[in-house]
């Protein structure tokens, strides 16, 4: 799977979806929120993962899963 937000490669992280250009998994973003925390602490946590990148993965699931619902 590649968007300019999300990518995966065998070689990178064996494949998890990954913030573009990064190693940071997106299951991490998920975690950090399901725990409470904001996106300004994972942002904080993860300098190499930009704003924009969150917000572009938030709006793709909120796409997809508006879509799947339909």
């Amino acid at each position: 799977m590649e968007t300019p937000v999300i990518s995966c490669s065998p070689d990178v992280m064996g494949g998890t979806p990954v913030f573009s250009g990064t190693r940071v998994p997106v299951q991490t973003l998920l975690d950090y929120l399901e725990a409470g925390e904001s996106i300004d602490d994972f942002l904080a946590g993860f300098p190499s993962v930009s704003r924009e990148q969150v917000v572009g993965f938030l709006e793709q699931a909120k796409d997809r899963l508006v879509a799947t619902a339909s």
